[in-house]
């Protein structure tokens, strides 16, 4: 099939589809979960999406990688990682390669990957290579694509001693020009599972996350940084203004005016009024980079944590699934839209699977993929210690 049949044959399947609803189109080949804030999924230059790894029931870590192909809505496997990972960062290159960096090698964390730990796709031979070492063993970090083509990755967990983990504080950049990593500088906070954005000046800014205060113990930021690739031999980290509130497993969204949308997270507490909230939050913030400050957005209509987020052609925002941080035990179907202009949220027809800690991308058609992810968790599962996973995936079309 020819890249112009492939382009029709997909709008014809996108017009088909009833607008604001999601469908089926058919199953990853191995399901999996990606609780990492960042993305899971990336484009490739010829439409098809890739995912990477991820996590089974059991938080293994897995090899598998896959493609979607949006003109036949169909999943097929592709060459394995070299490694299996979760928890990593997936990052499409300007040359349209991927980078898969960092990541758990084990089931309780004890196995994470230094030398050798990042990778690179070739969607051409569909194989991957290994990059020259990092210079940090890291998870739950972000990776972010800078304007001039190289990759920076900040934060993260990585061990502290043979027992624990602590947040990193440092960051390293990845040259596909050299296939090397060198120092990106110090943060001006460790942290770890925390959302990074690319801003239309060519900055970075990081949102909040979490801190590890003990074994196995976090609080969430409210702390937020800049990163400047244009001052210093290895760029500057600036503190900015600070979220109205600490979140974790929340999402940021930078929208078409410049401002960035954060929606969500899991850092239940004392709320303004001293009373105590255990649930996720429907709270939502935007940043404004001229002032460095952040003013509360109207709330979203249900609270929220490891959903989803993806900015629409039309400049709106899609905010999918997700769970509950009192429970983690169900993944949500109810999907809404933020309408940047209005300040307003419209919910809209949910998912056909409620999902959590999933992969999103937009298509080339302006339809948007949801696939994997934990549907049943915790106490909801049949097996205890088991989450149920789902190797659905969906589209919406707007």
């Amino acid at each position: 099939m020819t890249m112009a049949s492939s382009a029709l044959r997909s709008a014809a399947i996108a017009t088909a589809a009833a607008s604001g609803t999601f469908s089926a189109v058919g199953s990853l080949p191995t399901p999996a979960f990606w609780a990492a804030p960042t993305d899971s999924a990336v484009v490739l230059a010829n439409g098809q999406v890739l995912v990477a790894g991820g996590e089974d029931g059991l938080r293994n870590p897995q090899t598998a990688v896959s493609l979607f192909d949006p003109a036949a809505n169909t999943w097929s496997a592709t060459g394995s990682l070299l490694w299996p990972r979760r928890l990593h960062s997936t990052t499409k290159l300007a040359d349209g390669r991927v980078l898969v960096a960092g990541g758990v090698g084990g089931q309780d964390g004890s196995a994470l990957y230094g030398n050798g730990a990042a990778e690179i796709y070739d969607p051409t031979a569909k194989t991957w290579s290994p990059t020259g070492s990092m210079m940090a063993q890291r998870y739950a970090h972000s990776a972010t694509l800078l304007a001039n083509g190289k990759v920076l990755v900040a934060g993260g967990l990585g061990f502290r001693d043979q027992h624990s983990t602590a947040a990193v504080g440092f960051a390293e950049i990845y040259d596909p020009a050299t296939n090397q990593w060198t120092f990106g500088g110090n943060m001006t906070d460790a942290r770890f599972g925390h959302p990074a954005v690319a801003l239309h000046d060519g900055r970075v800014l990081v949102v909040g996350g979490g801190l590890t205060v003990g074994d196995g113990q976090y609080s969430s930021l409210g702390f937020c940084e800049i990163y400047d690739p244009t001052v210093g031999a290895n760029g500057t980290w600036t503190p900015t203004g600070s979220l109205q509130w600490p979140r974790k497993s929340h999402q940021a969204t930078t929208l078409a005016d410049g401002t960035v949308l954060v929606t969500g997270g899991d850092d239940p507490g004392v709320l303004t009024d001293w009373t105590y909230s255990p649930y996720s939050q429907f709270g939502a913030e935007r940043y404004n980079p001229a002032t460095g400050t952040w003013t509360a957005a109207t709330d979203m209509p249900w609270g929220r944590s490891h959903h989803r987020t993806v900015l629409l052609s039309s400049g709106k925002v899609l905010v999918i699934g997700g769970t509950d941080a009192s429970t983690f035990d169900i993944g949500y179907q109810n999907a809404t839209i933020f309408d940047p202009v209005a300040g307003s949220w419209t919910d809209t027809i949910g998912t056909v699977t409620g999902r959590w800690a999933f992969a999103t991308a937009e298509l080339t058609d302006g339809r948007v993929l949801a696939a994997g992810g934990i549907v049943l968790s915790g106490a909801a599962t049949p097996t205890p210690g088991v989450s149920v996973l789902t190797a659905t995936a969906e589209v919406f079309t707007p």
